[in-house]
């Protein structure tokens, strides 16, 4: 099994380094290309090609619905935000819907203080929660699958996280919510992607921040990167601008990206049923956590990311992330 992730980053070139204030970004260069045929969730709602709504009327915070009306599969990320009905969730992982199909997927909530129908069906902001977040779930998932085989997170965690971000950011808001963050934090964010693009044959990219690896994320063809690069560069650089110091430019080594790619090929892998189509895999050190989806022997998507160093919500690595952004704060 672990073949089909080594054929994927043993084809991938590291590419020139792209970076703005504490953030670079290292493309992936490829080839590769998974000879599927899939429309992106975005897509798929934007042309009314599927609905997303809760289980049902009285609504379930760790569940959702997908009705595909399309012959074509339907491809949803992990991390994905779906905004609507009676709270905004994140999908808990990377979901291929077949064609013509109704699923439940695993999601957690982003907006703690509303439980109150405010529209009937999701519809999407086109926003992947921030990255940090994303690697603290996996982590989550990652327990619950081995545990109980559910793709759950800690619910508490992520509202909790969300908290004190929000907190930190002087984006709260009545019902909590993550996309709150996200609005206030638009100016920065528009900034930071004024400096990244993507280049010819990229189907991935390794994230930096304050000089260090924040994760990996790659697609199984350049087509669908194009589709979603703006936001996965928005889902890191939300970290990039909370963990930011004015006063420090860090460097960013491609032996260090190159040190990250190697370390996924040493990491324990389980495969486990896939929520829609495919194969799960579940990729574990003790230095990284992190998931690809593939089918057909091909990887659909793959994330990886620096493992917490503590506890369910990561207070020893990232304590000190967010007292970066506190005295940020202090020097304005």
């Amino acid at each position: 099994m672990q073949e089909v992730i080594r054929e994927y980053l043993e084809g991938a070139k590291i590419g020139r380094k792209q970076a703005y204030k504490n953030m670079a970004v290292f493309p992936l260069l490829s080839d590769y290309s998974v000879g599927l045929e899939y429309i992106l969730l975005d897509e798929a709602l934007g042309a009314g090609l599927v609905e997303v709504t809760e289980i049902h009327d009285q609504g379930s915070v760790p569940n959702l619905k997908v009705h595909n009306k399309s012959s074509r599969m339907v491809l949803i990320l992990d991390g994905e935000e779906l905004v609507g009905a009676k709270q905004n969730r994140v999908v808990n992982t990377t979901i291929l819907v077949a064609g013509n199909a109704t699923v439940v997927i695993p999601v957690s909530c982003v907006e703690q203080g509303r439980w109150s129908y405010n529209t009937s069906r999701f519809y999407s902001e086109e926003r992947i929660m921030p990255s940090r977040m994303r690697a603290m779930k996996a982590q989550q998932v990652q327990q619950s699958v081995r545990a109980h085989g559910e793709y759950r997170a800690d619910q508490s965690a992520i509202w909790h996280d969300i908290a004190e971000r929000a907190s930190r950011r002087d984006a709260a808001s009545a019902s909590m919510a993550m996309a709150h963050i996200f609005e206030k934090d638009l100016p920065s964010l528009q900034d930071y992607m004024r400096h990244f693009s993507l280049v010819g044959s990229q189907t991935g990219a390794v994230f930096m921040i304050n000089g260090k690896v924040a994760g990996m994320d790659a697609l199984g063809k350049p087509e669908t990167l194009s589709k979603v690069f703006k936001k996965l560069v928005e889902s890191y650089a939300m970290d990039a601008i909370d963990w930011h110091e004015i006063k420090k430019e860090p460097k960013s080594s491609k032996s260090d990206v190159a040190n990250f790619t190697k370390g996924v090929l040493t990491c324990k892998m389980e495969t486990h049923d896939a929520v829609g189509l495919g194969t799960d895999f579940r990729i574990e050190s003790d230095k990284l956590t992190g998931f690809a989806l593939a089918l057909d022997g091909k990887v659909v998507h793959m994330s990886v990311f620096p493992r917490e160093a503590a506890g369910a919500g990561g207070e020893a690595r990232f304590s000190r992330m967010a007292r970066y952004s506190r005295r940020r704060r202090n020097r304005e």
